[in-house]
């Protein structure tokens, strides 16, 4: 199975639970994260430095973060696509993350597309999921992701 994962906690959030029962049944799970989750929000205060206004280093926090919930989840293979900090987490649309050059919502599709469907090549996964055409509710980076694993299927 390959999951497809706009930020790190998206996979925890929305289908962790699933990650978990098959990869202890066995199963290989293949989890690719799009982004490093850049531009996501601090409930910690201690953290708050982090934030992409201030010192910009979410998104190595969040390797750590993300590497604890596929060991919690049993998942051993994970990939970023393209490599860690290849794509940028876009935020919401109509902020200035949107329009950052390496957002992922303004990735050429084809490329980023090509990239993953070099890991659908090597799993050969009987199962690929991820988000609806809308994104589950909108967020920019999480309709690239149907965008990319949609073509990605077509281009494998």
């Amino acid at each position: 199975m390959v999951f497809v994962h706009a930020h790190p906690d998206d996979e925890s959030i929305s289908t962790g639970a699933t990650m978990a029962r098959y990869a202890s049944a066995g199963v290989h799970v293949t989890l690719v994260t799009c982004t490093l989750g850049e531009e996501g929000e601090i409930h910690v205060p201690a953290l708050a430095g982090l934030a992409s206004d201030q010192a910009d280093q979410l998104g190595g926090y969040r390797i750590s973060e993300l590497a604890a919930a596929c060991a919690a989840m049993g998942v051993t293979d994970h990939r970023f696509l393209g490599g860690a900090g290849r794509y940028r987490d876009s935020g919401m649309l109509g902020t200035p993350a949107n329009e950052h050059p390496r957002c992922f919502w303004r990735a050429d599709l084809d490329t980023a597309a090509g990239q993953l469907a070099e890991i659908l090549r090597e799993v050969r996964p009987q199962v690929l999921v991820t988000y609806d055409p809308n994104g589950c509710y909108g967020h920019p980076d999480h309709i690239q992701a149907h965008r990319v694993a949609m073509r990605a299927a077509e281009l494998a």
